[in-house]
């Protein structure tokens, strides 16, 4: 005979409306499945073990919490998103800090601001775990950008404080630009931030070079969501162009697979961020002055600003990492180059093996002359003119 549990998901995840309006759309299998949960407390136990279930073979597909966490919250509502945060702290449980990728602990340590959720009743809680469970369940394979929790990992797990000097400076000089209100200042802050990164990035490259270092690219998926993502995806790739690292857009999932040595990862993350910020900051103030005007066309408006943003940043940001490569005390270029040059190849050989097919679209729909002209004014002011020598 079947269980609650089995005749519940087979009228919710695998019946005929399964597939019906949004993923977790109210259906007639939605509403069948939750009704029989909610009949039903001794089924509670098993429930959870099957949420737990699909979660596991997210993460064997090549998912990660922040990205279920991301598409839970493109497609669903905030419950969903609290309930979604308990399941992965459930599930990870039972892996030893050890046997968790470096990059997971943060993003579960993420979770800690989504509390849990407390339904008004058990029709309304079993709806939501369902409809859950219901986009968990068709989540597909992707591209994988680390080992799955439960595989042996040979670095000891870190402890707090042991982030690199120069990551903490890097942050709090970026959260500064981010939070000053002078433009000036911003592009000062921003400046040393940049020159911060560039001698960062090269000591990391030369040390590992010197050591022998078995140093492999890796990858990291970062959220490009919506509104304007295709604005936001192209300043994201500028940025990891300029810190030789290599972007590819997933439009369908909402994120971007960065890969490259990772060193670079990290200031590409940190950097984006906070040029996304200061863009939608100034965009913001800039859209004011248009209304103040007596201009309605806001959407027309910001697209066209976030492009330029993001073209004009990308023409700074190639120019701006170039005099890199030609400097640096007691490094000299004859030594600098070919450690960059083997990196890059490397890095490049790493995306053709990730993504064999990729291909690339013409970006269409940019109507608002304004809009353009202060987004690329608005790059102008945060970005740097020049990276100050690299150290030896």
């Amino acid at each position: 005979m079947e269980s609650v549990i089995d005749r519940a998901f087979a009228a919710a995840l695998y019946g005929p409306d399964a597939d019906a309006g949004r993923a977790g759309g109210a259906t007639h299998g939605l509403d069948t499945g939750a009704s029989l949960l909610a009949a039903d407390p001794t089924a509670d136990a098993e429930l959870a073990r099957r949420g737990e279930e699909l979660a596991r073979r997210a993460w064997e597909r090549g998912w990660q919490p922040a990205d279920v966490l991301r598409l839970v919250r493109r497609d669903l509502d905030e419950p969903h998103v609290r309930l979604a945060a308990s399941l992965i702290r459930s599930e990870t449980r039972a892996y030893a800090p050890e046997a968790l990728p470096a990059r997971w602990r943060a993003q579960l340590a993420d979770l800690a601001a989504h509390e849990p959720w407390r339904a008004p009743d058990r029709f309304a809680h079993a709806t939501a775990v369902l409809a859950l469970y219901r986009l968990l369940l068709r989540l597909p394979r992707i591209e994988a950008v680390g080992p799955a929790p439960g595989t042996p990992v040979h670095a000891p797990p870190p402890h707090p404080g042991d982030e690199p000097r120069a990551l903490t400076r890097i942050r709090a000089l970026l959260a500064k630009a981010e939070a000053t209100g002078y433009p000036q200042e911003a592009e000062a802050l921003t400046a040393k931030a940049q020159e911060l990164m560039a001698r960062y990035s090269v000591d990391e490259a030369v040390l590992a070079a010197r050591t022998h270092a078995a140093d492999v690219p890796g990858a990291c998926r970062i959220g490009v969501d919506a509104p304007y993502e295709t604005a936001k995806a192209i300043l994201l790739d500028a940025v990891a162009g300029a810190n030789r690292c290599r972007a590819v857009w997933n439009e369908a999932y909402s994120f971007s697979t960065v890969v490259g040595f990772d060193p670079d990862l990290e200031v590409v993350d940190l950097l984006y961020t906070s040029l996304l910020v200061q863009g939608t900051a100034a965009m913001t103030k800039a859209e004011q002055g248009q209304r103040a005007g007596g201009r309605k066309r806001t959407k027309t408006f910001r697209q066209a600003f976030l492009m330029a943003y993001a073209q004009r940043m990308g023409a700074r940001l190639e120019a701006a990492a170039a005099p890199v490569t030609r400097s640096g005390t007691g490094i000299g270029t004859d030594s600098l180059l070919p450690v960059l040059a083997a990196r890059d190849v490397a890095v490049t050989d790493r995306t053709e093996r990730m993504f064999p097919e990729t291909s690339t679209t013409r970006v269409r729909g940019v109507r608002d002359g304004e809009g353009w002209e202060q987004g690329a004014a608005a790059a102008d002011r945060a970005q740097v003119a020049h990276r100050a020598p690299v150290e030896g």
